[in-house]
């Protein structure tokens, strides 16, 4: 237990200081801030789950002290929690009748990270707002308009401006966790690469490209929808929850193209040009993948398209 304690503490203590340097300003420092979950990543997914939970706790701790107790609350429940619970769910395993476990599906994980995505947004709007979505937008209004001051000349107030910042303010939670959703996913991948490079994952790596989530994905996706036409913190959550899948959808788009593109002679050039759209040309390739993965999760693309040859998922016993 005490070496628990020790991973935890240490794990806990790094994360608060990645999360910390944020305030420096710097374009470094605010790369920094977004892998503040890893080290809490690594706790759990290298030790155990409750390493993680250390973690978090002592980085929640250190931040509300260093700063203030909603700083500590900010980061608990934005960074570090959600990095706990993704890594345990990561690592829930049960016996198989032949002898191996049976790891929980990363499809499953990744719409658990979305979901976790849209409900830590929705925290967020509801503290910046106090409770009160007018004040979330009075606030962001405030802010963008300031924003807009320092980088031009003209005044913020035209129509023009009014026009942009309100479009911006009525799609903001969805960017925010669309946004969101890549940095977990980033991390987590970081962190269970290194930890399986160290040789302490528990569970064997898995075969990515046939990550798929279930058709129950689409019929959340389906509800954001509806949601985001409702008033103030339910439209807020339908946005959330729109964009978070969105994000894990094309996650799963690419995983498709992975996968049946194996043994393909142009594949390097097909993933290539997929990975070049997708980062340079985000506003096509990012819907545009996923619809892929909309679909595959509701046709079964891999099926019909047929995978190529290559390497197959591997379980083993929990050591």
């Amino acid at each position: 237990m005490i070496p628990i304690l020790l991973i935890g503490t240490g794990a806990g203590l790094v994360s608060a200081l990645l999360f910390a340097v944020v305030v420096t300003g710097s374009p470094l420092a605010l790369f920094l801030s977004f892998v503040a979950p890893l080290p809490v990543f690594i706790a759990a997914l290298g030790w155990n789950h409750l390493a993680g939970l250390v973690a978090a706790v002592v980085g929640g701790i250190v931040v509300a002290l260093t700063f203030r107790w909603s700083a500590g609350v900010a980061f608990t429940l934005g960074w570090a929690l959600p990095g706990w619970w993704l890594a345990y769910l990561a690592l829930l395993g049960r016996p198989a009748a032949d002898g191996t476990v049976e790891w929980y599906p990363v499809g499953r994980l990744l719409l658990w990270l979305a979901g976790t995505a849209a409900v830590v947004t929705l925290i967020g709007v509801v503290a910046l707002g106090s409770g009160d979505y007018d004040t979330f937008r009075t606030t962001m209004r405030r802010v963008f308009t300031s924003f807009l001051r320092t980088r031009s000349d003209a005044p913020a107030e035209t129509a023009a401006t009014d026009g942009f910042i309100e479009g911006l303010l009525a799609s903001l939670p969805l960017f925010i966790a669309a946004s969101f959703t890549m940095i977990l996913a980033a991390n987590l991948w970081l962190a269970a690469k290194a930890v399986a490079i160290s040789q302490r994952l528990l569970r064997p790596w898995p075969f990515l490209p046939m990550t798929a989530m279930p058709r129950s994905a689409i019929g959340l996706m389906l509800a954001g929808v509806v949601l985001g036409f409702g008033p103030g913190f339910v439209g807020a959550f339908g946005l959330a929850l729109v964009g978070a899948l969105a994000v894990a959808f094309a996650l799963q788009g690419l995983a498709v193209l992975h996968d049946v593109s194996r043994g393909r002679p142009a594949r390097v050039t097909i993933l290539i040009g997929a990975y070049f759209v997708a980062i340079f040309l985000s506003q096509i390739g990012l819907p545009v993948l996923a619809l892929a993965g909309m679909a595959d999760s509701a046709f079964g693309m891999r099926r019909r398209f047929g995978g190529g040859s290559g390497p197959t998922p591997l379980s083993r016993p929990r050591p």
